[in-house]
């Protein structure tokens, strides 16, 4: 990709010149505030749904506390697998790979990784796993939809260059500061104007969370088809999105690993979906449409 700066677009999208701000010895950054944000935001979400299933006051909190560190460490390791480059290769470096504020978190690694939090922890709160997976379903992707700004504030996840209306102003940015590169003038370095991926992804992951609830209010689904939905859903509007990038990513058969992965979790969103289907039919001996109760006795801790 050429980092030719572009003809100024007076209706580009600007995007921030600085991601992380220093308080004495406390640094915060911007992407780290958007993935907390998120996370409160879905297990927000994930509560109210939870408690007109029966679910105690506080349940969702308490698995997020086993499936928020499960769910991080599953995304960070899958992202250094998938580019290992910046960490393994010519002057890589091992300890940029527990640098998770400087973005590089692969959703894919936080599904997985949460999931296992999360069934472990349902276990542990006596939550079925059916209810749960449902309430939790239409909350990741506003968690996603949030978390993605985090991207904008490290002047990353754009793609080709482009003059449209809503391009975005994207800065040379140095990663280990969290600021844009300044010119001699003290000016942010602009490298151009780009698709914004990020939101793009953004929009379209309020839209699923919209189409999920709709979904789970107009029928009437088998516990745990809402979340096949989900993962049905999600990768579906990924691969649209991945061939847009133009980021580095490992490339195999001619498209980006992201794009196979995407394909994959696609027939594991339709096996959940059937699967959860017979489920049902089997405890019941017929077609038990409905949520799967949640019966955590009042005295539960978390």
């Amino acid at each position: 990709m050429s980092l030719a700066p572009l003809t100024a677009v007076p209706a580009a999208l600007p995007s921030p010149e600085v991601g992380a701000w220093s308080i004495g010895p406390l640094t915060i950054h911007a992407y780290a505030l958007c993935i907390l944000a998120g996370i409160m935001a879905a297990v927000w979400i994930a509560q109210k749904r939870i408690e007109t299933r029966g679910g105690r006051e506080g349940v969702v909190l308490d698995i997020a506390l086993w499936a928020v560190p499960a769910g991080i460490i599953g995304a960070r390791v899958y992202h250094v697998i998938t580019t290992p480059e910046p960490y393994f290769g010519p002057g890589g470096s091992l300890v940029a790979a527990l640098q998770i504020w400087n973005g590089g978190l692969g959703i894919w690694g936080a599904v997985a990784g949460g999931a296992v939090g999360a069934w472990i922890a349902a276990r542990r709160y006596d939550v079925p796993i059916g209810a749960l997976a449902d309430s939790v379903a239409p909350a990741l992707p506003v968690a996603q939809a949030i978390g993605r700004w985090g991207n904008w504030f490290n002047n990353e996840l754009y793609g080709r260059e482009t003059d449209v209306p809503w391009a975005l102003e994207i800065h040379r940015w140095d990663s280990s500061t969290g600021r844009a590169v300044l010119d001699a003038s003290g000016q942010a370095e602009v490298i151009g104007t780009f698709h914004p991926i990020f939101l793009y992804e953004s929009i379209f992951c309020l839209l699923l969370a919209l189409a999920l609830l709709l979904l789970d209010r107009r029928r009437s689904l088998h516990p745990g088809q809402l979340f096949g939905a989900y993962v049905m859903g999600y990768p579906l509007g990924r691969v649209i999105l991945e061939t847009m990038r133009t980021d580095e990513a490992q490339i195999v058969l001619g498209q980006r690993l992201n794009v196979w992965t995407s394909l994959v979790v696609v027939v594991i969103g339709a096996v959940i979906w059937v699967l959860a289907g017979r489920r049902a039919k089997g405890r019941s001996g017929a077609p038990d449409a409905g949520h799967d109760p949640v019966e955590t006795p009042s005295t539960t801790t978390g």
